[in-house]
């Protein structure tokens, strides 16, 4: 692994029981990520992208049926770690997660700043104090006033409880933040107090984040790498630049083309529906709904094509193009 990546995914596969069948929810994921660097993953819903951040953090549901692959962190393979030592070595220590619907998470008989500063007595044994201190800082840095440390959760707008969320997330000063789906019960105008939140954490601490989202224009606001997910899989990963202004997979152009603009052509959208996990296409999983599709498309699975250095598609139609 190089000396800057602070993530290395290499073949990480996450599938669960299902009453219909085995659903193969992470397929065959390989990903970098460096210091500091913020990478946004895109996708329909139920494309995988919550799923492969519980794979990253090992936060794995009872009906898991297979869970392999590497996921070093920090120089660490999370996949070979036992829960205890993934509590104790790697969750909010490391790594840390703001769950989908985290505002919800808030325990409501629990004043706030309490529930921020909690970790650092649970899994770092600070002291009340040391804690309480660290606390009512942090919730300075996401913007929040220090009268708002003892309300309680129903006291508080819904973007307040997502700032004092992403507080209790960076309370151990992790090297990495997973943040999935943190906008989208939000308005858009405390939607965009959120981003541009994000945007100074990145800058002032140089934070390395990963930015969860079915929105490609929000995701454009933030990240400097892209990786777009389809049916379980990664389709298309480069610069934020190369896959926003010349995207190379076809499910990344209708993705692209569905965003509505303020000027030029009305969105389009993507035929079809997205395939069933429990028994996805062969060959290309996106095949049933490409315009592009050919023979080849419906037998065989296209490899990770190299276009350029760190920019990769899954994709026949390039095959003759590696960089």
């Amino acid at each position: 692994m190089g000396q800057s990546n602070l993530l290395s995914i290499d073949g990480l596969r996450l599938y669960y029981r299902s009453a219909r069948g085995v659903v193969r929810a992470v397929d065959n994921v390989s990903l970098t990520m460096r210091v500091g660097e913020v990478l946004g993953v895109v996708g329909e819903s139920g494309c995988g992208k919550s799923s492969l951040a519980n794979a990253i953090i090992k936060f794995l549901p009872p009906n898991t049926a297979l869970y392999e692959g590497s996921v070093v962190i920090d120089g660490v393979d999370v996949v070979r770690l036992d829960e205890d030592e993934v509590r104790r070595r790697i969750r909010w220590r490391v790594v840390s997660m703001v769950f989908q619907g985290a505002m919800n998470i808030l325990n409501p008989v629990i004043r706030v700043g309490f529930q921020v500063a909690e970790p650092l007595m649970v899994h770092a044994g600070a002291s009340r104090e040391e804690a309480f201190r660290a606390a009512r800082e942090v919730m300075r840095r996401v913007g929040l006033s220090d009268d708002v440390f003892n309300r309680y959760p129903h006291e508080l707008s819904g973007g307040m409880k997502q700032r004092i969320v992403i507080a209790t997330a960076l309370i151990m000063n992790p090297k990495l933040v997973i943040l999935d789906e943190p906008t989208s019960a939000l308005d858009v105008s405390i939607q965009a107090q959120i981003m541009n939140m994000l945007k100074r954490l990145k800058r002032e601490l140089g934070l390395s984040m990963i930015f969860i989202t079915h929105d490609i224009a929000l995701a454009s606001d933030i990240s400097d790498r892209i990786a777009v997910m389809y049916a379980g899989e990664v389709v298309e990963v480069g610069s934020a630049e190369q896959v926003l202004l010349s995207p190379r997979h076809p499910y990344t152009q209708k993705l692209i083309a569905a965003t509505p603009r303020l000027r030029g052509p009305k969105p389009d959208f993507v035929p079809g529906q997205p395939p069933d996990l429990t028994s996805p296409p062969s060959g290309c999983r996106f095949h049933p709904r490409c315009p592009y599709v050919m023979e080849k498309c419906r037998s065989s699975e296209p490899p990770s094509i190299a276009i350029e250095d760190g920019w990769s598609v899954k994709c026949w139609l390039y095959a003759g193009e590696a960089g």
